[in-house]
């Protein structure tokens, strides 16, 4: 990798870490998942090779997120987890890079200096904190520097974040700690109460991505889920259909709808009718989610489209988000650290 790279923005997501490099683009996108010895603290391995770890190890190795509803829950594996991360795309011991990390609009100063610590330990020269929605929106090609509305929706691992933007700062902005793992639990719960069906989280994933779905008409798709009777401790396989899973989806999905109207009701009414022609635009991997475009149209009567790249779409806003570094107002980039 050219030694002249340094400016990196990290997604620093509760299910995924994405990195984006200036000048290469998307270069990493791994689980936010590390492995480690519990007797020892020592880290056996990160992301892709720790994610299949999970639900799989033995007493004494536990494969955990460090990252819990977009905030840094485990400092030490944060930190670590980052380190290797960064030395994976960055090498460069005398040069050390800028760092832009993405953070939930609702993120306290507390948790802000944690995550601005972490990228320090793990050998950032400069550090600076842009809010997700915002990210979302350069990465969706939004130019937020006109004095019209736009409205975002990004949907992540760990928290849901709306935001109306103009001139460059944000009017309004809402953070819900709803996002793809509390479809995951959704799913989860909803097994195990109607079948006596234990699921591990990856196997919810897996059940969410091939039939999950808010749509008014689920459809006829059904998956076959593999889990443990909770009656007889013994292996059972049973085919759900996505007509009865749509909802225990469409009720978190309707909490962040809900979310949407009410930064709707507080945004001046200019820019309301810009969002009402110019439409809302979705973000995030749970944007995905079968329906939920069609669920935040129908809801709000205003138009809503999928961003390409929607699940990149924040690593790449905030990885460029050093080109309008002195366009951006400081309601947006929240902390900066100098080394």
């Amino acid at each position: 990798m050219s030694e002249m790279i340094t400016d990196i923005g990290i997604d620093l997501g509760t299910a995924t870490v994405i990195i984006y490099v200036k000048g290469k683009g998307i270069v990493l996108k791994e689980p936010s998942v590390v492995a480690y010895d519990t007797r020892t603290g020592k880290v056996f391995c990160v992301g892709r090779e720790a994610y299949t770890m999970i639900g799989r190890t033995p007493d004494r190795i536990r494969a955990v997120k460090p990252l819990d509803q977009g905030v840094i829950s485990d400092h030490e594996l944060c930190e670590k987890m980052l380190q290797y991360f960064l030395k994976k795309v960055y090498q460069n011991a005398l040069l050390k890079p800028r760092v832009a990390l993405c953070v939930p609009s609702a993120i306290t100063d507390v948790e802000s200096r944690a995550v601005v610590e972490a990228a320090v330990k793990a050998g950032a020269r400069k550090v600076y904190l842009i809010e997700e929605p915002v990210a979302a929106a350069i990465g969706a090609k939004i130019d937020i520097s006109k004095p019209s509305g736009s409205m975002v929706l990004d949907i992540g691992g760990g928290t849901a974040d709306i935001a109306v933007l103009s001139l460059s700062g944000i009017v309004q902005k809402e953070s819900v700690k709803i996002g793809g793992d509390r479809f995951d639990q959704a799913i989860v719960r909803y097994l195990r109460e109607r079948y006596g069906l234990l699921v591990g989280e990856k196997m919810a994933e897996q059940v969410k991505r091939e039939i999950g779905t808010v749509a008014q008409e689920p459809g006829d798709d059904s998956f076959e889920v593999k889990g443990r009777n909770l009656s007889t401790g013994l292996p059972e396989k049973r085919t759900v259909t996505a007509k009865e899973l749509q909802p225990c989806l469409l009720e978190m999905a309707e909490q962040i709808v809900q979310a949407m109207q009410a930064v709707l009701e507080r945004t001046p009414p200019e820019l309301v009718g810009d969002i009402s022609t110019a439409g809302i635009v979705m973000t995030g991997g749970g944007s995905l989610l079968r329906g939920m475009d069609e669920l935040v149209q129908k809801r709000l009567r205003v138009t809503a489209r999928v961003a390409e790249e929607a699940e990149d779409c924040v690593a790449i806003g905030t990885g460029r988000c050093f080109e309008y570094i002195d366009q951006l107002s400081e309601d947006v980039i929240r902390y900066a650290v100098n080394r």
